[in-house]
């Protein structure tokens, strides 16, 4: 399963009524660390395929979303669990390091 994007509009479907955790990444096109992350979360929704689901959210098209969720600086990463965030990070981080992050919260 490959990377969703979601939007203002489409976020509470997406992320909080999922029935599985969701990792969110709140990212720019303009941003050079978002870009850096974005192939590792790809491989990641991929080997995590039916336990997580991962989402796109582009911060300038979506501003209502990383406002209410206190996104100041991207890539900002959340995971939600039974509709709610349970675990965030902020930056990029190699591959590895974002996988363990998953498996600890999930």
């Amino acid at each position: 399963m490959a990377t969703v994007a979601v939007s203002d509009t489409t976020f509470d479907a997406e992320v909080k009524n999922s029935d599985i955790p969701v990792v969110v990444d709140f990212w720019a096109e303009w941003c050079g660390p978002c870009k850096q992350i974005g192939p590792a979360l790809e491989e990641l929704s991929e080997e995590f395929d039916g336990k997580v689901k991962v989402v796109k959210v582009d911060v300038d098209q979506n501003p209502n979303t990383a406002a209410a969720m206190g996104v100041r600086g991207i890539p900002a990463l959340f995971i939600f669990k039974d509709g709610a965030p349970i675990s965030n990070r902020a930056g990029a981080a190699p591959k590895a390091a974002l996988k363990s992050w998953i498996e600890d919260s999930i």
